[in-house]
């Protein structure tokens, strides 16, 4: 399965890469930010987008909303809170749904992309 991880931070784009491609996914690019998520979406066409909730010029939320109606990609949102934290956005963003970063698996998405299916 082709990723695009989009986070702010460094770290956790190079963690989450590790940890996906040990585990059977090609991971395809990375975004620091929105904009160039939703660009990178669109010229790479990933089968799945890990989306920071948080960004520095928008939130992960919108970044959904765009790619819903522009791109195939399926849209897991990631973030250090908790889901919980965000009520009924996640949803209503149009993403299949959410993992904390520190439950950040090959398994959970894999659960969250079958439950879709």
């Amino acid at each position: 399965m082709t990723v695009l991880i989009v986070d702010d931070h460094p770290s956790f784009r190079a963690s989450a890469r590790a940890l996906l491609e040990a585990e059977g996914f090609e991971v395809v690019g990375a975004a620091a930010d929105g904009e160039s998520a939703v660009e990178l979406a669109l010229v790479l066409r990933p089968e799945l987008v890990l989306l920071d909730v948080m960004l520095p010029d928008m939130s992960g939320f919108e970044v959904a909303e765009r790619l819903a109606g522009a791109a195939a990609s399926r849209i897991i949102l990631v973030s250090s809170r908790e889901q919980g934290d965000y009520g009924q956005r996640v949803r209503r963003s149009g993403a299949l749904g959410f993992v904390a970063k520190d439950r950040l698996s090959g398994a959970a998405l894999r659960e969250l992309m079958g439950a879709a299916a």
